[in-house]
């Protein structure tokens, strides 16, 4: 089964080859290895070591280089065939990735390859499961910016249930990510509840039930990172399992703040 998703990361990979002035964006990508874009960009980073958005950056540049050196194609029509909107950004991207301007690359007449390792079963191994869970009700507080100041909102969230004595009401806290953590992440901080009504200022959410892999991990928050490249890159490749189009979401075993 490892096979079949390194199949899909060769599918993309190759896409991003021959389209390098084409929409690769994430939503494109996932589309193209036909895996729900919720868990595309986790597989993606666990086989390879990158994100979509560094692979596609690195493919494109590299085209650029190639481009530099062994032909004669003008500088700003390079940008544009490999989907830079303008020549400032080519080169600025160029010169951070290569450490020369593009004029100065071309004169040097040297290319630097780069090629993707794949990482498959690298990770350290954190035990997995899957087990039927139920469907879950959620209200909670909507978060945008990086995974580590999630922390911001849960404890807005939770300075509502004390100010409104909702902790009667509330179950387990729950963390809910509708992106990758390398791009702007939308993701929700709140916690089950039960009844039907939803708190004035939180947002109702449902977390459908049914067969589920849960990674139990235990120790700082800096290694959930690792810990998901664990479920990515060791356990769904081996699982014969293909992930449903429902976003990741964490249930806090102590208290998130």
């Amino acid at each position: 089964m490892a096979a079949s998703y390194v199949g899909l990361v060769l599918r993309v990979l190759a896409y991003i080859h021959d389209h390098p002035a084409g929409d690769l964006s994430l939503d494109a990508l996932a589309e193209v290895a036909a895996m729900s874009r919720f868990h595309w960009h986790r597989v993606f980073r666990a086989i390879t070591g990158e994100t979509c958005a560094q692979a596609t950056r690195r493919i494109r540049l590299h085209r650029a280089a190639c481009w530099l050196v062994q032909s004669d194609r003008p500088v700003a029509r390079i940008a544009t065939d490999i989907g830079y909107p303008n020549l400032k950004s080519f080169a600025r991207a160029f010169s951070e990735a290569y450490g020369s301007s593009p004029a100065e690359f071309r004169k040097a007449g040297q290319i630097m390859p780069a090629h993707p390792s794949f990482r498959t079963g690298e990770y350290p191994m954190h035990p997995v499961t899957t087990r039927t869970e139920p469907s879950r009700r959620v209200v909670a507080l909507p978060h945008n910016g990086a995974y580590a100041e999630i922390g911001r909102s849960f404890e807005a969230f939770g300075a509502l249930c004390e100010s409104r004595e909702l902790w009667p009401q509330v179950g387990p806290m729950i963390g809910l990510y509708l992106d990758s953590p390398e791009d702007k992440l939308r993701s929700f901080a709140g916690a089950q509840i039960c009844g039907s009504d939803t708190p004035d200022g939180m947002e109702h959410l449902n977390i459908p039930g049914g067969k589920t892999a849960v990674l139990t991990y235990k120790g700082p928050y800096s290694g959930i990172h690792a810990a998901y490249e664990t479920l990515f890159g060791n356990w769904l490749p081996e699982s014969g399992e293909e992930p449903g189009d429902q976003p990741c979401y964490e249930i806090f075993l102590n208290d998130p703040r």
